[in-house]
């Protein structure tokens, strides 16, 4: 028995790979391991060498590793390409016929995938040749592959489900009687975490469970996945989704309709979120309500399409031209997305200020086993919307205590609600007045801040006081989890909100380190600057990596390791 195994398979964008890659995530999480998957591919439509890769384990597993147990290449191409992350003992599957392959190297297994797919009806069937293959090098039962087989291929009909599963039996039998290589099963433990989910799944049904009724974006690598999940339940809770022309006709479609009272929101990657930032400021100057996902990928400009980065944080946190308040969250995992999107709704509606959510492709695009998060948590706080006109004040911006004035509906009976992108007084209207713009500008910024600052998500702190500490956001949760278990004497602090900062409560987390590390995906440390300018912390260092693809717990932890 073995305690996790890493399995990738690799081919060209058009075989299947994604397909087998969830076929695998299916049957492993149901027979009882825990999974973390990541997906990596070319920017294109076909061709290139594409891989989804698949760390099941007895216990939960949070990231990548750098080498693969086994892995499956679907074409030539992909054999030379992962080579090198093959592990010590580890195996790869090939079609040496199909190929052209002379002579198999030492661990090298020939499965002539692309002949048996084609006994099962063609050779679109390889990637399930290749689940039941990779079933039986793995002491999986063939129950649990044919289960998973049925299970991608059942929205296509009974008939594709079965050829598919019979495929795959054609796989597993193959293995079962002419190979002798095998790979120690990983150790089943039941673990009641049944939802398969990507960042992406769980960040667009957090807005579903607050109450979104209206989405619109421009689709834009990595972030067109929350638009499609929630299209996928549009019908089902009534909600509209609007692909626009282009970002900026979709955040003012997200402004407009807050702007009427409906919970609305829009998303989208780096480039696009440019074009946004006129809207987030209009956002902010007329107090309406706006929730905006930034997924990030690498820039600038068109840059890496497909793969995944943290490079926008002082973008996001800074965006929009002149001051005022937001909320900027950073969720680390598949529940954390979920929760901070129905935060992000309440803190929009009741601070009636931009709430942003960062994520990125490696978060939005991975997948893990877990237990959906709990409905409940985060109930609708619409803050003092007015359902009826007659209880509107005069002044949609009077001003108060905490800067936040009663926001009527547009259209219903009682005052006028008036609102403009100048600066305006109390009641709405365009104003030059000094003394305006001065308390204006207070109630918008320093009173808002001062509140959001109050309400700020607490870090996530795990072994304080240990030797070396690191920092992260965003979606180097799941690194920074794995690599602290497997080192002694280290500890983490990560940021699920980075605006407003809670600084104390990092400080305190931080308190008593030798070393103090920010673990970030971009080449210049943002994180260790923000840390710096809000609290006068200066990093040991920083481990940085800007190659598009994410962390893997080995980088980590060889990095605590040799005392980077």
């Amino acid at each position: 028995m073995s305690l996790e195994i890493n399995v990738r398979i690799s081919g060209e964008a058009g075989q299947g790979v994604v397909s087998a890659g969830m076929m695998l995530c299916r049957m492993y999480k149901d027979s009882g391991r825990h999974i973390f998957a990541i997906q990596d591919y070319m920017s294109r439509i076909r061709g290139g060498t594409n891989f989804f890769q698949v760390r099941a384990a007895a216990v939960p597993v949070h990231s990548p590793r750098e080498k693969c147990d086994l892995i499956v290449a679907l074409d030539k191409d992909a054999v030379a390409a992962n080579q090198a992350e093959l592990a010590p003992g580890g195996l790869m599957v090939l079609d040496k016929q199909k190929y052209g392959i002379v002579e198999l190297r030492e661990r090298w297994v020939d499965v002539p995938l692309y002949a048996l797919a084609q006994e099962a009806g063609g050779t679109i069937y390889a990637n399930s040749v290749a689940l039941g293959a990779v079933a039986a090098l793995t002491g999986e039962s063939f129950d649990d592959a044919a289960k998973a087989a049925r299970r991608e291929f059942s929205a296509k009909g009974g008939e594709t489900a079965e050829k598919n599963a019979a495929a795959a039996r054609k796989g597993y039998d193959y293995v079962s009687g002419h190979i002798k290589e095998r790979l120690a099963r990983v150790d089943a433990v039941p673990h009641g975490c049944d939802c398969l989910l990507a960042g992406s799944e769980t960040l667009a049904l957090g807005a579903i469970s607050a109450g979104c009724k209206f989405y619109t974006a421009y689709p834009m690598s990595p972030s067109t996945g929350v638009m499609n999940t929630v299209a996928d339940y549009a019908a089902r809770f009534g909600i509209i989704v609007e692909q626009a022309e282009d970002e900026i006709a979709a955040v003012n479609m997200a402004v407009g309709a807050a702007y009427a009272g409906v919970r609305s929101m829009t998303a989208s990657s780096g480039g696009g979120f440019a074009l946004m930032c006129e809207g987030v400021s209009l956002a902010a100057m007329t107090e309406t309500p706006l929730v905006l996902a930034v997924v990030m990928r690498p820039g600038p400009a068109t840059g890496f399409p497909t793969r995944t980065a943290q490079e926008d944080l002082e973008f996001v946190l800074h965006a929009g031209h002149g001051e005022f308040a937001r909320a900027v969250y950073t969720p680390g995992s598949p529940e954390e997305c979920f929760l901070a999107a129905k935060r992000a709704f309440n803190t929009a509606e009741r601070w009636q200020v931009p709430a942003l959510i960062m994520s990125d492709q490696h978060l939005a695009e991975s997948f893990t086993n877990i237990a959906f998060p709990d409905q409940a948590a985060e109930p609708p706080d619409r803050g003092r919307l007015l359902r009826s006109g007659a209880d509107a004040p005069a002044d949609r911006y009077a001003y108060a205590a905490d800067g936040v004035s009663p926001r009527p509906v547009p259209g219903r009976p009682g005052p006028l609600a008036a609102a403009d992108s100048d600066e305006h007084g109390p009641e709405g209207h365009i104003t030059e007045l000094a003394e305006v713009r001065v308390k204006m500008t207070g109630k918008r910024l320093h009173l808002k801040l001062a509140g959001l600052a109050k309400e700020a998500l607490t870090p996530t702190i795990v072994n304080p006081g240990a030797k070396t500490m690191l920092c992260g956001f965003g979606s180097t949760l799941g690194v920074l989890r794995d690599a602290c278990a497997a080192v002694r004497d280290a500890g983490f602090v990560h940021f699920p909100q980075v605006w407003p900062l809670p600084a104390q409560a990092a400080l305190a987390g931080l308190q008593g380190a030798v070393r103090v590390l920010t673990v970030e995906n971009n080449a210049t440390g943002q994180l260790a600057r923000l840390l710096r300018r809000e609290t006068g912390l200066e990093v040991t260092g920083s481990v940085l990596k800007y190659d598009g693809r994410p962390f893997t717990v080995d980088e980590v932890t060889a990095a605590l390791e040799r005392g980077d």
